[in-house]
């Protein structure tokens, strides 16, 4: 059987040199083992376009490559709020497969909707009208048009109000909304939803239309690294790697 890992919300960036190397030290230890690696958004804390050189992040993106070419895993990759502008150039150049959000896939017959999460928010008004601006193609070829500079001084801006704004928000708004949440699995015919961007690592059951359901949640990694892996086992367990 495959043996499949799933990781989000990493916020790999120049400024965490620690978490950097948790995820090299990962990459050797746990993913290279792996036939499959997903990353469900939120990968990079920024990403300003794939003509940043990005000095700091080279490592990554060398292991990266390492896993697809020399270890064999393949890697999927689903965009996250931060790191949204990873385009096919940089896919290209590290060997991994972008996968929309949300994506289906089957593991040991059962289907499974992958989702970075961040839809799943509905009570987060602001954010998903904020959501819908940056991820329309014209707001983002508008960025893209920009010189890195311009693009570097937005980033610095957008993070600083997203910031500001989380700060002032209550807790409760910025988990998934369960109405929603029931509605997806509904909507997409699944009884498993793997995804992140909440930062609150569990697992879920509960019944929806009288199907017994799950939904996995993936850690931060801030302080820990956090990953699910599905081997011989249909069981979902959460493990930290520190």
């Amino acid at each position: 059987m495959k043996d499949i890992v799933f990781i989000s919300d990493l916020h790999l960036a120049p400024e965490r040199p620690q978490i950097i190397e948790l995820f090299l030290r990962f990459a050797d230890e746990v993913a290279a083992a792996a036939d499959e690696l997903y990353i469900l958004g939120d990968f990079l804390e920024y990403w300003l376009g794939d003509d940043d050189p990005s000095p700091a992040l080279k490592p990554v993106f060398d292991k990266i490559i390492e896993l697809s070419d020399k270890h064999q895993t393949k890697i999927f990759f689903m965009h996250g709020n931060r790191d949204f502008l990873v385009g096919n150039g940089l896919a290209e150049r590290c060997h991994f497969e972008l996968i929309d959000d949300p994506h289906k896939i089957t593991i040991h017959g059962r289907d499974v909707l992958l989702m970075h999460g961040d839809t799943l928010c509905t009570d987060d008004i602001e954010y998903q009208k904020f959501r819908h601006v940056v991820r329309s193609e014209q707001w983002q070829q508008d960025i893209l048009s920009k010189s890195l500079e311009e693009r570097i001084q937005i980033a610095r801006n957008l993070r600083d109000q997203s910031q500001k704004s989380t700060n002032e928000k209550e807790e409760t708004i910025m988990d998934v909304n369960q109405q929603e949440t029931d509605k997806t699995f509904i909507d997409n015919d699944v009884d498993n939803i793997i995804h992140g961007h909440t930062h609150r690592p569990a697992i879920h059951h509960r019944a929806v239309n009288d199907h017994d359901t799950t939904r996995v949640v993936l850690g931060d990694w801030f302080e820990t690294g956090s990953y699910l892996r599905v081997n011989d086992s249909s069981e979902f367990k959460l493990q930290t790697f520190k």
